[in-house]
């Protein structure tokens, strides 16, 4: 079993980048999805202003034409009704039948009405201070035409028939033509405002084009480069699978080496009679039957850690006493390293709830946990095992928490977020020369989500280090009363 502690960067295999691949890894799984992504809010970004665009520029055609054909409408219903004002004045003065001067002298006010209605109207409907004033000079310009329009009429009407022809060539004609140039002077802001509008509407077509264009070239880009970095994340996912498998043959290798050449040099000499002595039998017994342990052990983290991947097979999981399984792993571990000085201590809180899971499976993830901390424990040769129920950051859960604490060379920061890695194995304990494959707490984080709970870890470096396992209380389990065991080469509280 490995642990991942370091003061530094991870030590590189030579031509390697010191980095370490798996976090790469982690992101690239997420790269062309997130790079799909954003292609789409960019052209969706874009599209959204385009079709502002058109619809804006739907809006300023629809208006210029309701605008223009209001327009038209009204000047040419102001037009005509000035020319059959004027016309039916026209008729009364040429016509000698008094009957005739009546009718023309109606038709002419009747006209006159609407005219006047008219630009009423167009005072109402204009928008800018042109408008306005070529307006109110209309409305006076009518108003002075009628008011010489209306004494016409009276000549005529009290048979003063050559009066009237004087006063309409005199004043009536000039005045009329005022209103004729008023009229046509508003034609004229008509039509410069139906080409504004409709260079309004260029513009925004332009414009429009413009954005499309656009669309299509950053969605032409952004695929191109979705395209190559997807290329390049699958490269590099291969690059780092292999990086990562030749890791994984050196780590193993150098591991199986090591026993293998103890065990095929102590065969050796028992083979070849050089070992006759039984005090010289039982030593290399002893150490044959010390490398093969080491062996086993190899084998068998890498099996669970295979087996530790699937997370669903949760057939085999009941209602588990922590104390007795704690006690039981504790012991079996200070049974182990009681000859080398270390002490471990325990200490279980009264009245431990039971959890949810896995017997065997939670016995080798706190074994891994400890035995993780005795290899790294330093000169302190201590290490605490705490259980205790705690709080969890997680609303409305409650779960146990198995703390085991080490005083040795501790974990530098850029290391945190990589020590449960498999295979992952830090500059200074490479320097160090501790053996191990980099797959002990990436066995325990396995199996302790596999249990709904997970792993987590405070460290400083030079100080030691705590690793803490979080397990949900199991939701029908009982409180239970540890009672007292004492292990040798241990202390519980």
């Amino acid at each position: 079993m490995g642990r991942e502690k370091a003061s530094g960067a991870r030590k590189a295999m030579p031509g390697m980048r010191s980095r370490p691949a798996h976090s790469w890894g982690r992101f690239s799984r997420y790269s062309s999805a997130l790079l799909l992504f954003f292609i789409l809010c960019a052209a969706t970004a874009v599209g959204l202003f385009a079709i502002r665009d058109l619809r804006r520029a739907d809006l300023d055609s629809q208006n210029m034409y309701t605008g223009s054909v209001l327009s038209l409408h009204r000047i040419a219903a102001l037009q005509y009704q000035t020319q059959e004002t004027r016309r039916s004045t026209l008729y009364a003065l040429s016509t000698a039948d008094s009957n005739l001067h009546v009718k023309y002298a109606d038709q002419s006010r009747e006209a006159d009405h609407l005219v006047s209605e008219g630009i009423t109207a167009y005072l109402a409907n204009a928008r800018t201070p042109n408008e306005m004033d070529i307006g109110r000079r209309l409305q006076r310009d009518w108003s002075t035409y009628l008011n010489v329009r209306d004494e016409v009429l009276a000549s005529i009407l009290e048979g003063s028939t050559k009066e009237a022809v004087d006063l309409d060539l005199t004043q009536g004609v000039q005045s009329f033509d005022r209103v004729r140039q008023d009229l046509a002077e508003i034609e004229r802001v008509y039509d410069q405002q139906a080409s504004q509008q409709l260079s309004n509407v260029d513009a925004t077509s332009r414009r429009t084009i413009i954005r499309v264009g656009a669309v299509l070239g950053i969605t032409l880009i952004l695929a191109l480069a979705s395209v190559w970095a997807i290329q390049r994340s699958r490269m590099s996912n291969a690059i780092q699978l292999a990086r990562l498998q030749m890791e994984f043959l050196a780590s193993v290798s150098h591991e199986l080496r090591t026993p293998l050449a103890v065990i095929s040099s102590a065969a050796d000499n028992i083979a070849d009679g050089l070992v006759k002595e039984k005090d010289d039998v039982k030593k290399y017994g002893a150490a044959i039957q010390s490398q093969s342990r080491q062996m086993t052990e190899l084998v068998d983290q890498i099996l669970l850690f295979s087996a530790t991947k699937d997370r669903e097979n949760h057939a085999a999981f009941g209602i588990l006493d922590l104390s007795e399984i704690l006690r039981s792993v504790v012991h079996q571990a200070s049974e182990l390293v009681s000859a080398a000085g270390f002490h471990i201590e325990l200490e279980i809180a009264p009245g431990l709830p039971s959890v949810k899971g896995d017997a065997s499976a939670l016995a080798r993830c706190l074994q891994n946990m400890i035995v993780n901390a005795v290899k790294y424990s330093g000169k302190s040769r201590w290490v605490g095992v705490k259980a205790f129920p705690g709080g969890s950051q997680l609303p409305g859960r409650r779960e146990i928490q198995i703390a085991v604490t080490d005083k040795g060379i501790g974990i530098a920061k850029p290391e945190l977020p990589h020590i449960f890695e498999p295979f992952y194995r830090s500059p200074a304990v490479v320097a160090e020369q501790i053996h191990g494959t980099g797959l002990g707490l990436s066995v325990a984080k396995n199996i302790a989500e596999a249990m709904a709970g997970h792993l987590s870890v405070a460290s400083e470096l030079g100080a030691g280090s705590v690793f803490t396992l979080h397990l949900p209380i199991a939701v029908d389990a009982e409180s239970q009363v540890p009672v007292e065991i004492r292990a040798e080469g241990s202390t519980e509280k």
